[in-house]
């Protein structure tokens, strides 16, 4: 149809519109990417973090989790101005075999702590894959009541198969959660390896999870693992398998007494529960509560506290020299090279490490 034709005797017309300007503001959109990409600064991230904001909190930890050096930087910085808001919490770590239990027994210990008034920080690593480095994060699915609880945070954290990075990473996250509000901060650790030594390094308290009824009770833990231990539950403690319980208490009880009294001057304890129905899971809150008292007491708790802040400084010395090393652009045809030469047998891997140790050094003396 012609509507500019004179004769159309037609009802309708397309009129010459006014134009209209665009719905969104390209210079406010601009303005809104940029905001984005830079992030909140130091001081929004450590005012929001201390007035409990659980979304800056979180990002904030990403920040500590992620490889990037200047999200490292940043990150940095939010943790030394949080710092005069942290030591107020009680750290425990929880450490076990794979189905123990322990996530059941974080759930239920934590939902009963926040039923009494305390906020409880979960924080869980997850296994990394050695393979391709991905974690499973599931602790929010597995912990679904504790999740969903005001005064509670979870946050699962991938190990990425490296102990001191863990420690470090991790005990930033701590130093975060307190400034946060959080009076209970909970570790959970993968439950493998020596993993437990690096959460022992970050936590005032170490709990040992166990299930009775499965072979020699003794058999199925190492010792090392035992010395650390301020106590040792043995949980599903329900049913006919409360009496098998009861039985493993009495024989990890009489092993403990074998060992040497602890610095701390506490003697550790043996207990037994049922994450999944409640049974006894007070009465372990009140042992725990016991050895803090204790250890306040007698000075051990601050000691503690002084020997692991030294700790985290060596272990981030130590991280800090492998990134140097291992960023160094200069270096990496000569790490090719070796590593060739050491296919082939031709140079032994601790003549290489020294070449390049001599490399490195003579780059950083440039």
């Amino acid at each position: 149809m012609n509507t500019d034709h004179p004769k159309d005797n037609s009802a309708l017309r397309v009129q010459k519109g006014i134009e209209h300007p665009d719905s969104v503001n390209p210079e406010a959109v601009s303005r809104l990417m940029k905001a984005r990409k830079s992030g909140p600064s130091v001081d929004a991230y450590v005012h929001e973090i201390t007035a409990g904001n659980i979304m800056l909190l979180s990002k904030a930890i990403t920040l500590i989790e992620s490889a990037r050096p200047e999200h490292h930087a940043i990150a940095q910085q939010i943790i030394e101005k949080c710092l005069p808001f942290t030591g107020n919490s009680y750290r425990i770590g929880i450490t076990g075999v794979p189905g123990v239990g322990k996530s059941t027994f974080i759930e239920a210990l934590g939902t009963q702590l926040t039923a009494s008034g305390k906020k409880v920080a979960v924080l869980a690593i997850d296994p990394s894959s050695q393979r391709t480095k991905g974690s499973i994060l599931g602790d929010k699915t597995r912990m679904e009541s504790l999740a969903n609880d005001p005064n509670a945070f979870i946050r699962p954290s991938p190990s990425a198969g490296t102990l001191g990075g863990v420690a470090r990473k991790t005990h930033e996250s701590i130093i975060l959660c307190e400034a946060a509000g959080f009076d209970t901060i909970l570790v959970e650790t993968v439950g493998v390896g020596q993993s437990e030594v690096a959460v022992h390094s970050m936590v005032d308290f170490f709990l040992l999870l166990q299930l009775a009824g499965a072979g020699d009770e003794l058999q199925g833990i190492k010792r090392g693992i035992m010395e650390m231990a301020d106590a040792i539950v043995i949980n599903k403690a329900e049913g006919e398998n409360l009496n098998r319980a009861e039985l493993a208490k009495r024989e990890y009880a009489n092993a403990l007494h074998l060992f040497p009294k602890p610095e701390s001057e506490w003697l550790p304890r043996v207990d037994v529960c049922s994450a999944q129905s409640g049974y006894r899971i007070q009465e372990v809150w009140d042992m725990i509560t016991d050895y803090f008292s204790a250890t306040r007491q007698n000075g051990y708790f601050k000691k503690k506290r002084t020997d692991q802040a030294r700790h985290i400084m060596h272990q981030t010395i130590q991280a800090a020299l492998g990134d140097l090393f291992y960023q160094n652009e200069a270096l990496r045809p000569m790490v090719r090279e070796l590593e060739a030469q050491i296919h082939n047998d031709r140079i032994s891997a601790y003549n290489a490490a020294g070449k390049l140790m001599e490399a490195f050094i003579a780059q950083i003396r440039k």
